[in-house]
């Protein structure tokens, strides 16, 4: 245990001289390991992980989804979700800060990403925002809230992550998060209602549509519609009938939803050969960042693992005699912790390995503990200091101050920590889609 805190302790000291969250891993990890065997297993133990993560076939459908998620975004699919959100919601006070959320919600289910979700929609959605005289603080946290929903509504890339981490299926993952997510996204709506009843004048409403403005916005969306039917249909046998039987495995179901995706673009007009050079590039880029992270994150994992953190745990939980849920209580209390100064994936990567075996030894499901752990790390998004949706956005709008984001994306802050504690206290609403599967 005391040589597992220390690893731990280096790898923060390591985080705040701003070393990469994936090069302090994978030192710390290397040194760590070669003091516990010898330098000459710690090498051969870094090096097979690499090789195995560069022919690990299951990982492709990191990139393929990444993929799909900036063909989506090239394709301009996120205006056609706003529309429609808008039609229907931007008539009420505060509407046009719900459509955010909404569209949010939709661009979330064909993207995956909460950084790329985020970055989108302000520019969709401020300017109309703007135009109506919504305050800036309203404007942009309902822009980093609803961002957030990219990392839980399916497909989601850290579900992927976390599913290859601990072999938890990736199906029910997925499936899991749908409720969550919905929640969640009625959750943002109530807390866009209790800052404009606070405020009125930081959402007056919109104009409203007719029907026939709303019918016509909502044939804009057939692609959105068929793309996630694509993917999660087929995921789940949705397709699975004479003549078709199809059945698609994660990985096939990211790479049809990346075809989906570029055959949408194409179709719109919105590739060229440089945009699709582009988004091969940046999909290259991305997806190399996340394996290197995975990789230190991995070789750390080892570490501990070599000397016993896991098992050392289990036993001082047991000495404790506490009940299972207050130990869970405290792990959620560090990731929130972990939340102020870690980015998302950073602190998956760096604490699941650790937390997973303690879990499951409590007889915690790990299907309920990943999408737990999602909207913990969903938390950490909009969490001062080191919010990334925040900073994503202030790189984008400018001219409105980091605190002011801070400050109005707290009523949505605290609606998350209601939201975490009823999928901890009511496990079902987690489980009951993946258990009826």
């Amino acid at each position: 245990m005391l040589t597992a805190s220390i690893g731990f302790a280096a790898v923060l000291l390591l985080v705040f001289l701003r070393m990469p969250i994936a090069f302090a891993m994978g030192l710390v990890g290397i040194v760590g390991y070669a003091l516990e065997t010898s330098p000459r297993a710690a090498v051969s133990m870094g090096g097979r992980l690499i090789i195995d993560t560069a022919q690990d076939y299951g990982l492709s459908v990191v990139p393929l989804f990444i993929l799909m998620g900036l063909f989506v975004n090239k394709g301009g699919l996120s205006r056609e979700l706003y529309q429609v959100s808008y039609v229907f919601l931007g008539h009420l006070r505060g509407g046009l800060a719900m459509a955010t959320i909404v569209a949010c919600g939709g661009f979330s289910a064909i993207c995956g990403s909460s950084l790329a979700t985020a970055a989108t929609m302000s520019k969709v959605a401020m300017p109309q925002m703007r135009k109506f005289g919504y305050s800036d603080g309203l404007s942009t946290a309902s822009i980093a809230a609803g961002g957030t929903l990219g990392i839980l509504i399916p497909p989601s890339v850290i579900l992927v992550i976390y599913g290859l981490l601990t072999e938890t299926s990736i199906g029910k993952l997925f499936i899991a998060g749908v409720v969550p997510g919905i929640i969640g996204i009625l959750f943002y709506l109530a807390a866009v209602r209790y800052t404009v009843f606070r405020n009125p004048a930081s959402g007056p409403a919109g104009e409203r549509s007719d029907w026939r403005a709303r019918l016509a916005a909502l044939k804009d969306v057939w692609a959105v519609l068929a793309l996630f039917v694509l993917v999660i249909g087929g995921l789940y046998g949705l397709f699975d009938f004479a003549p078709l039987n199809l059945t698609f495995s994660p990985t096939e179901a990211a790479g049809m939803g990346a075809t989906g995706a570029f055959l949408i673009a194409l179709s719109r007009r919105a590739l060229t050969f440089a945009a699709v050079r582009e988004v091969l590039f940046e999909t290259a880029h991305t997806a190399a960042s996340l394996f290197a992270v995975l990789i230190g994150a991995w070789i750390f994992s080892n570490f501990v693992n070599r000397v016993g953190l896991p098992e050392g745990l289990i036993a001082m939980v047991t000495g404790w005699g506490v009940s299972p849920m207050l130990v869970m209580l405290m792990i959620l209390g560090i990731y929130i912790v972990l939340g102020c100064v870690f980015e998302s994936l950073s602190m998956l990567l760096l604490t699941v390995p650790v937390f997973f075996p303690l879990v499951t030894s409590l007889g915690f499901d790990p299907v309920w503990f990943g999408i737990v752990v999602v909207v913990v790390t969903e938390i950490s998004l909009i969490t001062p200091p080191v919010g990334l949706n925040v900073f994503v956005l202030k790189g984008v709008v400018q001219d409105v101050s980091t605190a002011t984001i801070f400050a109005g994306v707290t009523p949505f802050w605290i609606v998350d920590i209601l939201r975490l504690a009823l999928l901890v206290f009511v496990p079902w609403l987690v489980l009951v889609l993946p258990n009826s599967m």
